[in-house]
């Protein structure tokens, strides 16, 4: 039987959550409001504008955490509206490039002065700036330490080797 977490260890793993929690609300109901946006198609738009050139859906899903399934269906929502275009790779026939257009650069400027605003009243406000060193640090260390493991889809399945055999 697993061990549970001892109170320390509880009480850092629920404000952690919590306060995500908490900050995503606030972003999400802003980009909502401002942009009509959800988050992660903020996301997309915000590695797309950053990359200055075509990513593909892999790396689009591997940069924001999100499923290829969910991706592409929110890629579809972006596209409809005329943010992004989706293309075949002409180097990779099983790849789709996607880009921003003039409309998602400038939706994404419209939104990004309010969405650091509601980040800096939310996260950054009530730290100083060691408290801010501390947090990047330990947060990079946690993000390092979760990406080295493997994801979901590549775990082994329970009793799949039984059944193949």
């Amino acid at each position: 039987m697993t061990e549970g977490l001892d109170p320390r260890q509880l009480g850092a793993y629920f404000a952690l959550s919590e306060a995500a929690s908490l900050l995503l609300h606030q972003v999400d109901q802003h980009l909502r409001a401002e942009g009509g946006l959800s988050y992660v198609q903020f996301q997309l738009l915000a590695r797309l504008a950053d990359a200055g050139g075509p990513l593909t859906m892999t790396q689009l899903a591997d940069g924001v955490v999100y499923s290829r399934s969910g991706l592409t269906y929110q890629a579809g929502l972006l596209e409809k509206a005329g943010l992004i275009t989706r293309a075949p790779s002409p180097d990779d026939e099983r790849a789709t490039l996607v880009a921003i257009t003039e409309e998602g650069l400038a939706l994404f400027g419209r939104v990004l002065s309010g969405h650091v605003q509601v980040v800096r009243r939310m996260l950054l406000d009530p730290l100083s700036d060691e408290d801010l060193n501390q947090l990047g640090d330990i947060m990079t260390r946690v993000r390092d330490h979760m990406r080295a493991l493997p994801p979901r889809s590549a775990a082994p399945r329970r009793g799949r080797s039984a059944r193949s055999s």
